[in-house]
Formats: structure tokens, C-alpha cells, sequence
């Protein structure tokens, strides 16, 4: 001990900060209270080795519930764009706004949009619509325009650009052309005398009558 009466520390009186609980030793034999089934229970899955390792979501076997449940209906594929998994997000703005916000020979882009309030984000694509009518000349640059649109800005003066490029036409799907049906065979003209089914006698020349 040292002079204040408290023991000195040395490898001989270490001890354990708290108690602590032993390991549980299992496969020891019978007589370790953990031994012949080691805590897994008689037979089943959890007591087969790698049991812990089962994915999440495993049933024993049987069909998951995510394969039970029914499925959403539609296109699921890139290439089925907007719609689908893969829908994209656009910001709508209408001609008319276009006509109630901008001056004739305005030259109009995302930025000039959010300055005007018509959308909230430059990062999300603009789509213009085209829902009223336009009457100035206006440049429109935008990811996107509808037939409509187009066609309302180009009719009065105006041009547009698209950020993305133009987008190609679409391939019209080619339709099952109808086979033509067998014309109907003409009938024989109806006539007043019943069909007996005998065949019409020859003509006879009648003799020339004398002058």
C-alpha cells in the first residue's frame, strides 16, 4: 500500500471494470446444460448451418408475399417514357401566359420564366402548352412544346428552340389491311313463269309466208 493507505495497482490485483456475463458455451457435450441440439431446438430451419444467413423476406419456402401481391398494370421499360417507372417531371406553362407576361420580339427561356413566377425550378424541364391564344411575335426556348403550342407560336411569327433537339416523329403503327370479300354472284333475272326444271325447247323456223 502507499501512503495514503489505498493499494497499489500490479498485475497480480487487476480486475474487471463491472461484472461481466460468461459466454455461453454450447456443443460442450451433455453435461454443459448446452449440449446434444446447442440451443437450435429439435430439427427445422434455424437449426440447419447458415440459417442467419437467409435474405430478408424469406418464407420457408413458400411464395413471398411481394410474388403473391398483385403487380401494377402498364409499360415498365425506359423506352415506355413518360409513363411507367420511368416517368419523367416537367413544368407546364401555357401560351397564354406567354401572352399576358412577355412583350412582342421577347426572347423567352427558362430563366426569363423563373423571373416571371411561371415556374418554380430552372433544373426541371419546361414543356410549353397550348392552352389559349397568342397574338405576339416571341422566340421560345424550352425542353419541350405539344403540337399545339408549336404551331400557336410559329403561327404568329414567332420561333421556337428546343433545348433537347427536336424529338423524331413518331413511327405510326401499320394496321392489318381487311381482306376484300368474294364478290356475290349475280343472280338470274326473276321472271313471272314457275321453274319447272324441263329444258326450253328449241326454236323452230317458221316457213316464209308467200307475196
Amino acid at each position: 500500500m502507499d501512503e495514503t493507505g489505498e493499494r497499489e495497482l500490479s498485475l497480480s490485483n487487476l480486475s474487471p471494470a463491472q461484472g461481466r456475463r460468461g459466454r455461453k458455451r454450447i456443443g460442450r457435450g451433455l453435461g454443459s446444460g448446452k449440449g446434444r441440439y446447442a440451443g437450435r431446438g429439435i430439427k427445422g430451419q434455424k437449426a440447419r448451418a447458415g440459417s442467419h444467413k437467409l435474405p430478408v423476406g424469406f418464407e420457408g419456402g413458400q411464395m413471398p408475399i411481394d410474388m403473391r401481391l398483385g403487380k401494377l398494370r402498364g409499360n415498365t421499360s425506359a423506352d415506355a417514357m413518360p409513363i411507367g417507372p420511368f416517368r419523367t417531371t416537367t413544368q407546364p406553362v401555357n401560351v397564354r401566359d406567354l401572352e399576358a407576361r412577355f412583350q412582342a420580339g421577347d426572347e423567352i427561356t427558362p430563366e426569363s420564366l423563373k423571373a416571371k413566377g411561371l415556374i418554380g425550378k430552372i433544373s426541371v424541364d419546361v414543356k410549353i402548352l397550348g392552352v389559349g391564344e397568342l397574338t405576339k411575335r416571341l422566340s421560345v426556348t424550352a425542353h419541350g412544346f405539344s403540337r399545339s403550342a408549336k404551331e400557336k407560336i410559329e403561327g404568329a411569327g414567332g420561333s421556337v428552340v428546343w433545348l433537347r433537339g427536336e424529338p423524331a416523329p413518331r413511327k405510326k403503327k401499320r394496321r392489318a389491311t381487311p381482306v376484300a370479300a368474294a364478290a356475290p354472284e349475280e343472280a338470274p333475272p326473276a321472271t313471272d313463269e314457275p321453274d319447272t326444271g324441263a329444258p326450253e325447247p328449241a326454236p323452230v323456223d317458221e316457213p316464209a309466208e308467200e307475196a
